[in-house]
């Protein structure tokens, strides 16, 4: 279904009266009369309005008449990736001061507009992508999307966030040397894409060579109009967010030219479990192997197998066998991630240094099993009843909703995922679960690293 509306307003002026700053800013919404194409998916979670506003800014948004709050999402591809060679830690930078003062705001009065507007703002990054998330009173609409244009297009890098920005990663880079895990991410980096940019980390030298002029750079290169994607809920029309968001990134570059991440392609899984020393009473043990892209027939097939190998918490067999049964660890886990760049079947866990060697052991042993047995009937059903039932909590706030749509974006996904997500689930049968796991969970496709002070890995 589509539905049109026709744009009148040539200017939007936007009052940031909370901070005694005034901003006017063209309105590319609508100085030609045109409309506002809406196509509406009613699906069974939400009814998702879709359309490009006429600064070319493509949109999904859930109306939510009954709550006066609008929870907005922004994201762009490219992310960490793209830190130039040297200057790692560069756009996690530019991020981090993105709400530390815009325009004539500096950071203190940056944050007392956005109390007294009672909104949030902020940015974040990952290696493929930069966010900025909002929230906003639908009253104070106007004003918070004024706070937003400022941050976008005037962030200001003042000298003091970038000198308690350096500290607080210096000490940071200091930490994580006895971080067991960032040394386990590290060293299965270094054993299965060494060479890879999901491998490269931030230093103390990249740290020194990130200027403000470089963070403005990459702010250019990554936040720019083309490309970006906004997810939004709240009480709120198509016509009335459209000139909001028009009016909040007009001073961004239209586009640029980011390169695309390589596919990871993993190395030969280790045959002995990697070990990194660290004087500590407990071992935290890792492990990972290959697992398929999202888009693959056999990715939920893999959800619900994860669900009752390790990713069930209780449930599960891993937590079942090591946990209640044999008593070597609190808790252990599994997870699937079916990136478009890296596919993993990951997991782990932490146990005494004496028992390390039974904990590894544990787990191979339940991969084999689960190789030569498969799964049972019982064990299909309860998988397939928690993960389609336990799906409808992540749609009960507005946040929950624009993260869940943004997400779907992000992967580019359809917007009927919501509603096939279930069915698919569903689908899955108890030759599709035994299948993956023949493939996927053979012990020998999967690299252990262990960082503590472990016994016992010799046999």
């Amino acid at each position: 279904m589509r539905i049109s509306f026709l744009f009148s307003s040539a200017v939007a002026a936007i009052a940031l009266s909370a901070c005694d700053v005034s901003v006017t800013i063209d309105d590319q919404a609508g100085t030609d009369g045109s409309t506002l194409d809406v196509e509406v998916h009613d699906g069974e979670f939400a009814t998702i309005q879709q359309f490009t506003t006429p600064g070319g800014v493509s949109v999904w948004l859930v109306e939510e008449p009954s709550i006066p709050i609008l929870s907005l999402r922004m994201a762009w591809h490219g992310g960490e990736t793209m830190d130039p060679v040297g200057q790692e830690g560069l756009t996690n930078a530019m991020v981090y001061h993105m709400n530390e003062g815009a325009g004539e705001l500096d950071t203190q009065a940056f944050f007392k507009g956005m109390e007294e507007l009672n909104m949030s703002f902020s940015c974040g990054s990952s290696t493929e992508n930069v966010f900025c998330n909002a929230s906003m009173l639908t009253d104070n609409a106007e004003d918070s999307f004024g706070m937003i244009a400022l941050a976008l297009t005037e962030p200001r890098f003042d000298d003091g966030p970038f000198e308690r920005f350096q500290r607080e990663q210096e000490v940071s880079l200091q930490t994580r040397e006895t971080n067991a895990r960032y040394l386990a991410t590290r060293a299965r980096a270094a054993a299965l894409y060494p060479d890879h940019a999901y491998a490269r980390e931030t230093s103390a030298e990249s740290l020194a060579a990130i200027t403000q002029d470089a963070m403005r750079a990459q702010k250019d290169l990554l936040m720019v109009k083309d490309g970006m994607m906004v997810t939004a809920v709240g009480a709120m029309s198509p016509e009335q967010l459209a000139p909001l968001i028009d009016a909040a990134v007009v001073g961004l570059p239209d586009s640029s030219q980011v390169a695309e991440t390589e596919d990871v392609i993993l190395a030969e899984a280790s045959a002995e479990p990697i070990t990194v020393a660290l004087p500590q009473p407990q071992s935290l043990v890792t492990f990972v192997g290959p697992a398929m892209r999202r888009e693959n027939p056999d990715f939920y097939t893999a959800v619900v197998l994860n669900y009752t190998f390790g990713g069930g918490g209780f449930q599960s067999r891993l937590m079942q066998d090591l946990r209640v049964d044999k008593g070597l660890t609190y808790g252990v886990y599994t997870s699937v991630n079916g990136g478009e760049k890296l596919q993993t079947w990951s997991g782990g866990g932490q146990t005494k240094n004496e028992s390390a060697g039974e904990f590894i052991a544990g787990v191979k042993e339940n991969m084999e099993k689960m190789v030569a047995d498969g799964m049972t009937e019982l064990e299909l059903s309860d998988a397939k009843a928690y993960l389609t039932g336990s799906y409808p909590l992540g749609f009960d706030s507005n946040a929950k909703i624009a993260g869940r749509m943004m997400g779907v974006r992000l992967d580019d996904l359809p917007v009927d995922f919501f509603d096939k997500r279930n069915a698919m689930i569903e689908a899955v049968t108890l030759e599709d679960v035994n299948r993956v796991a023949a493939e996927y969970l053979n012990p020998e496709n999967f690299t252990f690293v262990v960082v503590g002070e472990p016994q016992g890995l010799d046999g």
